[in-house]
């Protein structure tokens, strides 16, 4: 059984690291949104293509209030949210199971 609770931990952990990252990714989509980016610069196109399929349908469903987009912060609170819950969740299950 310990082997099934060492590769949820296993899971977890890189689940944890992954949502790090892209949340990473997400600031600095938003942090470079407040400069006028150079549209073909190759990490502003990765920025674009690596958030846009997640900050486009919030965007569309919040809209912009009073002029700010706040879909960087809906997605970054979903992905603190799904670190606490389901992460932590999968974590606590794996530690049982040892």
């Amino acid at each position: 059984m310990f082997v099934v609770g060492n590769t949820l931990l296993g899971l977890a952990t890189v689940l944890d690291y992954a949502l790090s990252f892209y949340s990473w990714i997400i600031i600095a989509r938003a942090l470079i949104s407040w400069v006028n980016p150079d549209p073909w610069n190759p990490i502003v196109q990765f920025l674009t293509r690596a958030t846009e399929p997640i900050l486009a349908p919030i965007r569309r469903r919040v809209g912009l209030g009073m002029g700010i987009d706040l879909s960087p912060l809906i997605v970054i609170a979903a992905i603190w949210f799904m670190q606490i819950a389901v992460v932590q969740s999968i974590k606590d299950i794996a530690v049982r199971m040892n």
